[in-house]
């Protein structure tokens, strides 16, 4: 880019919210896990919607690619821009405003940049519950996880992103503004605009505002960890928590035995509720409406039945809120003590629920004929039938020579995954780390179909390239 255009885009925010040195573009060319690193000659922070336009209007003009960037704590390099020297990262980190919070519709407009923890204790104080939940809520942003439709732990009872999003604000590849922020829970005319953007990664457009559904807050809450024998019998004991609790199941999740060992070795302030470790751990939580009574009666019968019937093996109720919150710090610190044993391969992968057994077996046995000492650290949500399936490498081997095996060992996984009609890519996105993957694996009329839309929104080609398709 020449300096005289880089000076136009500099205008339209003005030279404290333009980055043009080293040292300040760094953060915004590093993919967080250090996989993709990419090269930009400039950041621009825009204040508002406005600006946002503008900026579009003249990349428009000018045929200059923009990536658009949230909080920056994405997996698969969506936000990242390229090594070409020539792509302008948007920042959306000043748009942090909350516009309205509406207790009547139970719903809260706020800019792209908010923080999600932000929206979370609004919420709290407001006596809601937003349940978008991630291990990254204390710095991602509302924008990055409706572009990404991001999953987390709340997806069981109140779905994924685009289950909470309302309506949208976006500005158009074209510098146009649509104003879609609607908060009707009916509307029948037409297409539905706003899904188009919600996991589109940044590919069509940028969400600068979003109306987010509130739900009544719990009265009571009530989570137990339990050991059990095999994922088989994690999943009858999901059935028996679903038959109980119904709507009132808010969280089940699976865990491994070497993920427990990591965290309780690696994590400070964290212990094994139970008195030895299992081969399988789970992680289930209870809420209820009327009152903590209610919660704690009816997990305390999912588990009598469980004990009854042989499913769990030992089972720790909480009896305080506390206690809770240490029950899920082990899980939620599972990813960061994963770090402390070296390199790790990766995968978010979906199954059908009844088939995540027979995936986690037949992945084993990949893994005992490809790579018999490597450590499988695998958990995930098995409510929705989402699985973290990690691999971490062998005690003391070369990280190097164990992460060049990482192509052939995606692609064995990511093969049994699709013979299963799963996905590879559940909650984390597709960027550039599994563009090239979709491209394989999805039907070849609904990938054309993509494409068009994207030929049609944005004929250029302009909005963060190169990701997801």
């Amino acid at each position: 880019m020449d300096n005289a255009l880089i000076n136009q885009f500099i205008a339209l925010v003005g030279e404290k919210y333009a980055l043009t040195s080293a040292d300040d573009l760094s953060h915004y060319t590093h993919e967080n896990r250090g996989l993709f690193v990419g090269d930009t000659p400039l950041v621009l922070k825009p204040a508002n919607t406005e600006e946002v336009s503008e900026i579009l209007k003249l990349a428009a003009l000018t045929k200059t690619v923009i990536v658009p960037q949230g909080g920056h704590t994405g997996h698969v390099g969506g936000a990242v821009s390229d090594e070409s020297g020539t792509q302008v990262v948007l920042s959306l980190e000043r748009m942090n405003e909350i516009r309205e919070v509406d207790l009547q519709d139970d719903v809260i407009l706020c800019e792209a940049g908010v923080i999600l923890e932000t929206v979370q204790k609004l919420a709290d104080d407001n006596d809601r519950l937003f349940p978008l939940a991630l291990g990254s809520q204390g710095s991602c942003q509302i924008g990055g996880n409706i572009s990404t439709n991001a999953g987390g732990t709340g997806v069981l009872a109140y779905g994924n992103t685009r289950a909470l999003v309302m309506g949208l604000e976006v500005v158009l590849p074209s510098g146009e503004i649509w104003n879609g922020l609607r908060r009707l829970k009916k509307d029948n005319t037409g297409y539905d605009l706003k899904d188009l953007f919600i996991g589109a990664e940044g590919t069509l457009g940028i969400v600068t505002a979003a109306v987010l559904k509130l739900f009544p807050k719990p009265r009571g809450k009530a989570v137990a960890f339990c050991g059990v024998q095999s994922p088989d019998h994690a999943l009858q004991l999901f059935a028996k928590a679903s038959s109980y609790a119904g709507q009132g199941l808010t969280a089940f999740e699976l865990m491994a035995r070497i993920p427990l060992e990591f965290t309780l070795q690696h994590m400070e302030n964290v212990r094994n509720p139970l008195e030895e470790i299992y081969p399988w751990h789970v992680l289930c939580e209870v809420s209820s409406n009327c009152a903590q009574a209610d919660a704690d009666e009816t997990l305390q019968a999912i588990l009598e039945a469980a004990f009854m019937d042989d499913v769990i093996a030992d089972a720790a109720l909480s009896t305080t809120i506390s206690q809770a919150d240490d029950f899920w710090r082990i899980r939620e610190m599972m990813p960061i003590a994963q770090k402390h044993e070296g390199g790790s391969m990766k995968h978010d992968v979906s199954v059908p629920l009844h088939l995540v057994p027979e995936f986690l077996t037949k992945a084993g046995e990949i893994m005992e004929q490809e790579m018999p000492d490597a450590r499988l650290c695998t958990f995930g949500h098995l409510g929705d039938g989402n699985m973290h399936y990690n691999i971490s490498q062998p005690t003391n081997a070369n990280t190097r020579e164990f992460l060049a095996k990482q192509p052939e060992i995606n692609e064995l996984i990511h093969a049994l995954v699709i013979n299963m009609n799963g996905s590879v890519a559940a909650e984390h996105g597709v960027g550039r780390l599994k563009r090239d993957l979709i491209a394989q694996t999805k039907d070849r009329v609904e990938l054309n179909l993509m494409k068009s839309i994207k030929k049609t929104l944005d004929p250029d080609n302009i909005m963060n390239p190169g990701k997801l398709l």
